[in-house]
């Protein structure tokens, strides 16, 4: 589904990410992994049609996205759960799932989308008409990416999900992502420095340290592996 390769990107004169290469299937759940500012978020950009690549490619079944704008991506179905969520926070939970539906496809579905939402997040259903910025950080995670989910992805991009929150809605969030995966086929690229939490959900991840792959393995084989245990499990 999702082919990266030699991809590199930064900003202005700067260079960030250096020769990024990496797959995701059809209906796998794959994680980056990394600390703070080791590349995650330059490279979700990237992929998503932020940031231009400076080299590189990016195939999404078949086609090239590396210098498509973010409006090309998100039609040919990469949608992302943003870092901070980014929602309306003036706006209510459902004026804020409604714009999830941001083509003729997607509004066409919007109400059997919505209730599968509520049913993911039943919180957002009772919450509906109050304004996104009052909610906790936890339900306004729960609204980003139901709103996400009811844009109908082929590829779900959490970019930090579990970042300020409490473990348990972390784990919520991510049972709906492993729940989609498995039953839907959706894939789903996870973007995590709580590595822990990530390998417990993935199926495969990746370890990008200085803008560098620096390792690749199943969640078992990293959850094995003495550098991954020593300088970000704590172990």
């Amino acid at each position: 589904m999702l082919k990266v390769k030699g991809l590199q990107a930064g900003y202005g004169a700067v260079n960030i990410l250096w020769d990024i290469s990496f797959e995701v299937g059809d209906g796998e759940i794959v994680a980056i992994l990394g600390s703070n500012g080791a590349g995650k978020t330059t490279m979700v950009r990237t992929i998503t049609g932020i940031l231009k690549a400076a080299q590189g490619s990016v195939e999404f079944n078949g086609e090239e996205l590396a210098r498509k704008n973010a409006r090309f991506v998100l039609d040919h179905g990469i949608v992302q759960v943003p870092e901070g969520r980014q929602l309306f926070t003036e706006m209510t939970v459902l004026e804020n799932l409604e714009m999830g539906a941001f083509n003729k496809e997607t509004k066409a579905h919007f109400k059997e989308n919505l209730e599968k939402a509520y049913g993911w997040f039943p919180r957002l259903k009772e919450r509906a008409k109050q304004a996104a910025g009052t909610l906790s950080g936890g339900e306004q995670q729960m609204v980003a990416v139901a709103r996400a989910l009811i844009g109908m992805p082929k590829l779900l991009i959490l970019d930090e999900p579990s970042l300020g929150l409490a473990p348990n809605i972390v784990d919520d969030i991510l049972d709906v992502a492993k729940t989609m995966a498995k039953q839907d086929g959706l894939s789903v690229l996870l973007v995590e420095q709580d590595i822990t939490k990530a390998l417990a959900c993935a199926d495969r991840g990746y370890v990008i340290e200085n803008g560098r792959i620096a390792l690749e393995g199943t969640s078992a084989e990293l959850q094995a592996n003495e550098h991954v245990k020593k300088a970000y499990l704590g172990i």
